[in-house]
């Protein structure tokens, strides 16, 4: 079967799934579609690949990048008013071996995730199933597990969805911990087998005062957004993965998007492999995976990312991310979020949240989901943006003001201060304000043939 066949596959594969109702069911088809799409990408990658037209401004930001950092692979995406004029793969899915990144490679996103399950949210909020401002407890009814001589916080009660969209719940892992990163220890305060899974974390912190009042401050919490995703289990009834993949992204035709896995031997078809830069490649850490008994890179067993999976578990291609910007930004076409929770995701916070310590406003703040910077002439528009960071994975992913968009993947995290990772996104600016002639081509529809 060639691989167009097998498109052509998974596109009737996708219509059954919005004809089964049981959660058994909808799991069924999706093993079922995963492997299929396991299949596709091992044949693609045999095959020579569609060179599409792109922007020299872009490639060149890419390149220059790259270079210097020795990053290993990357991939871009460009969107111009929902328009996808600009895709592209660099360098090879693996140093070690010759395989190129295409397009359609595998990334992990870090907290990229964030605004995905930021969109989930507020989708359920439309559905009327979830509700802004009530407790997050409302809906994640996990017992806590309470140390001898701990008792519960009350101030976990005033925790709202929206603290948690907006990293004001409580949490500040500058003044205590990240806890997604304790995958071994809270594990192990829980009698369990390591690696905790993301319920083991929140029955671990529900045990633990929090760190400041609910709603008085910002401290960016990936723990917050983990309670957003057991939010999400509780009220539909299916795991976080299965419902964002069938009910916000399959609509989408972002087919490959999944929680990706912690070990190299479980990684999907057709995602790269996770590199540390030159002069770290040596280092190792205590694998989350402790019945493996061995020290591991940290990319390769480091950190549970299955646990992750609401605030930073998701892999996807440049392709399938620019599904998902060309739908916000092109509502008409492809309905994803009413206008007013578009709204939503971009409005400055509440008081004293996105204002400085004498109460003037911020440039930027932290919206819902996204990191809002509004244009000083006319602050109904903004800039939006996202950055994601793991051992082995930078990422970046833009909304701007003027109708472009795009979406930066790397396999590779700069573990120094030296030439930043966070360069690109000046860098992708650039490249942006450079092109003095954008295509009228969508490069969507070569991708759908």
């Amino acid at each position: 079967m060639s691989w167009r066949t097998r498109r052509a596959f998974l596109r009737e594969a996708c219509a059954e799934l919005g004809a089964l109702s049981s959660v058994g069911a909808l799991s069924s088809a999706l093993r079922a579609q995963e492997q299929a799409q396991e299949e596709q990408q091992q044949e693609q990658e045999r095959e020579p690949e569609v060179v599409l037209p792109s922007l020299p401004s872009f490639d060149r930001a890419m390149d220059e990048h790259m270079a210097p950092r020795a990053i290993p692979g990357g991939a871009l995406a460009v969107l111009r008013e929902g328009r996808l004029v600009h895709l592209r793969g660099y360098g090879k899915l693996d140093r070690e071996r010759e395989a190129r990144v295409r397009a359609t490679s595998l990334f992990r996103l870090a907290s990229l995730s964030k605004p995905i399950t930021a969109i989930a949210v507020l989708r359920l909020v439309e559905a009327g199933k979830l509700a802004l401002d009530e407790p997050i407890l409302r809906y994640v009814a996990l017992e806590p597990f309470l140390e001898v001589g701990a008792s519960e916080d009350p101030r976990w009660q005033r925790i709202s969805v929206r603290h948690c969209l907006q990293h004001s719940g409580g949490w500040d892992r500058g003044r205590s911990f990240d806890p997604m990163f304790r995958a071994v220890p809270f594990a192990r305060l829980l009698g369990r087998e390591a690696p905790a899974s993301a319920h083991d974390v929140v029955r671990v912190m529900r045990g633990r005062a929090l760190d400041f009042d609910p709603g008085t401050r910002y401290a960016y919490s990936n723990f917050g957004y983990c309670l957003l995703g057991r939010a999400i289990e509780s009220v539909i009834g299916t795991s976080y993965e299965e419902h964002v993949r069938t009910q916000v992204l399959l609509p989408l035709g972002a087919r490959t998007m999944r929680i990706g896995r912690s070990l190299p031997t479980q990684r999907a078809a057709g995602e790269v492999r996770y590199h540390l830069p030159p002069g770290h490649a040596e280092k190792r850490v205590d694998s989350a995976f402790p019945a493996a008994g061995e020290r591991v890179p940290a990319p390769d067993g480091g950190f549970h990312l299955e646990a992750m999976d609401a605030h930073g578990g998701w892999i996807a291609s440049a392709l399938d991310l620019a599904r998902l910007l060309a739908a916000l930004e092109r509502p008409a076409e492809k309905p994803l979020l009413a206008e007013g929770s578009r709204r939503a995701m971009r409005e400055r916070p509440a008081p004293p949240l996105g204002r400085d310590e004498q109460g003037v406003e911020s440039e930027t703040y932290y919206g819902l989901g996204w990191m809002v910077r509004p244009q000083k002439q006319r602050p109904e528009r903004a800039n939006l943006w996202h950055a994601g960071s793991l051992p082995g994975t930078s990422t970046l992913m833009v909304r701007r003001h003027d109708g472009l968009s795009w979406v930066a993947l790397f396999n590779q995290r700069q573990e120094s201060d030296e030439l930043p990772d966070g360069a690109i996104d000046a860098a992708l600016h650039r490249a942006a304000n450079a092109v003095e002639a954008w295509p009228s081509e969508d490069l969507f529809e070569r991708c759908a043939r």
